[in-house]
């Protein structure tokens, strides 16, 4: 943890109604984080705060942090998306109604006024970004934050401008931004373990990282290590785990947690990942999917537990444009216009109203699916990285695991499971083929655009290697009828990935902000 950053005024004050004009570095995210958390209880109903700053400054990742330390004092996690192109983002904590804007995209002060930010600016707390494009609507009661990236290194200077004397309160004193150091270590004493040796394990395309326990005598556990200075909270992970294990399916039991740190303690299911076991023996591949495919049925059939959020066809259709954020800039070097990206999220609602959700777990494949022979039934599938559950079609996770974006499942195991689940839930086959049809198609277009930005922002290209997979397997789902019109969107839109297109995505690696 760093040092606190110093708080300098560049103009003193001199009294209260003179304006505030503050200097603070900030010497990487973590800072720009902690500055968000110490302003955000601090805020009210009628503050507006005016982020400027270049692409790639650190306003988004303000803001989020700032939105996300209010929705968690009500022990709440809610996505929070950069708005570039829905361009306003609404959400509620105690009571407060936010407005996250982002107005790069605004020609004219008049587009602004449409969004309704007139009323907001007096209604609500607003956070926007690029509030040039504002002009004369830009509030004189607002805080400015002009965010701008130091020439070396991962730092930020920024420089906090203020008239409305509110805020000298807020601002004119040095902020308590010093936190406690993580320590692992500490966390794994207290629970019992201190005695363990600790290995690494893979890690997965989060910012979390594993290690295993083995103390002397053979105890084994599992450390999660899920920094919140990095965006990652376990408490989704404790909510869903707790969920499914009272669904009578095989999670890990937590046996420790530390929530503001990050850090959880977890049961040991072992290393027979679904993926390890069929490379070791193919021929037990129908016998671990049909066992999967039968948890699949348990678990849809069972209550959905309160809260989770509902992946519904427009946030489908919006989580999909990530192939035109990320892959289709990553392949031509251009972003699509807002027509294209429009009509290609528009073919995505239409093609389908999917049914009454179920609890779809998101990343239901042979990599999160653990492999336990020696326990019986549906106990038999131990189940990781579920944290991002949500209310979703039922073909969803059918589709994540037979459409693996990291193995080929062949095409007759994949019959076989899709038959196999719609006569245990007494579906039509027909009817169904259409929903898994537009999931396969919606989770893929996901999937090209999540792998692009692995590799231009987080400097994986790696995952790069795994875009034709996903490619073919696009084309498979948007050759069923019903997809017709999105089949036309994406062909409009997207080229295929050649051999030229992939090594574009994969010489821009690490060089591309999060927008």
């Amino acid at each position: 943890m760093t040092d606190a950053p110093h708080l300098a005024p560049l103009t003193p004050p001199g009294s209260p109604a003179a304006p505030l004009r503050l200097a603070l570095r900030l010497q990487d995210a973590e800072a720009t984080a902690r500055l968000a958390r110490h302003l955000a209880p601090q805020l009210r109903a009628g503050d507006v705060l005016l982020l400027q700053g270049p692409i790639g400054a650190g306003k988004t990742h303000f803001a989020r942090s700032l939105i996300q330390s209010l929705l968690a004092a009500e022990d709440r996690t809610e996505d929070v998306p950069s708005p570039t192109f829905t361009l306003v983002q609404t959400y509620l904590a105690a009571g407060l109604e936010i407005w996250h804007a982002d107005l790069y995209r605004l020609t004219s002060p008049a587009e602004a006024g449409e969004l309704g930010l007139e009323e907001a600016f007096s209604e609500a707390l607003c956070l926007i970004e690029w509030p040039d494009r504002l002009g004369s609507l830009a509030p004189a009661n607002a805080l400015t934050l002009a965010f701008a990236p130091e020439p070396d290194g991962d730092g930020r200077r920024l420089t906090l401008t203020a008239a409305d004397p509110r805020w000298h309160a807020i601002l004119a004193m040095e902020p308590p931004m010093t936190e406690a150091p993580r320590d692992a270590a500490a966390f794994i004493a207290a629970a019992g373990w201190g005695d363990a040796a600790r290995s690494r394990l893979a890690g997965d395309a989060s910012n979390r990282k594993y290690d295993r326990l083995i103390r002397a005598g053979g105890g084994r556990a599992v450390l999660m290590d899920a920094d919140p200075a990095k965006g990652e909270d376990v408490a989704p992970f404790l909510a869903i785990d707790r969920a499914l294990l009272l669904r009578g399916l095989t999670a890990p039991d937590v046996l420790a947690e530390d929530r503001a740190q990050g850090f959880l303690l977890l049961e040991d299911l072992g290393d027979d990942l679904f993926a390890r076991v069929l490379a070791r023996d193919p021929a037990q591949e129908t016998t671990l999917y049909a066992a999967a495919t039968d948890v699949l049925t348990h678990l849809h059939g069972s209550p959905l537990p309160s809260g989770l959020r509902a992946y519904d066809a427009a946030l489908m259709g919006k989580m999909a444009a990530l192939a035109l954020d990320w892959y289709l800039p990553g392949v031509t070097g251009t972003h699509t216009d807002s027509a294209g990206f429009a009509d290609l999220v528009a073919a995505l609602k239409n093609t389908l109203a999917p049914g009454d959700p179920v609890m779809a777990l998101r990343d239901y494949h042979a990599e999160n699916l653990l492999w336990l022979p020696g326990r019986s039934g549906i106990a038999r599938v131990g189940l990781l990285d579920f944290q991002d559950a949500m209310a979703g079609p039922r073909a969803y996770d059918l589709v994540s695991m037979l459409q693996d974006a990291r193995r080929d499942v062949p095409e007759a195991v994949e019959a076989e499971m899709v038959a196999r689940y719609c006569a245990q839930n007494r579906l039509d086959p027909g009817r169904f083929s259409a929903e898994y049809a537009f999931c396969g198609a919606q989770r893929n277009l996901r999937i090209l655009g999540v792998f692009a930005r692995l590799s231009m922002h987080y400097g994986k290209p790696q995952y790069v290697d795994l875009i034709p997979r996903v490619w073919g397997l696009l084309q498979r789902d948007l050759a069923h009828p019903e997809l017709a019109e999105l089949q036309a969107a994406v062909a409009s839109t997207l080229p295929a990935p050649d051999a030229a297109a992939l090594q574009r995505i994969k010489e821009q690696a690490g060089c591309h902000p999060l927008r």
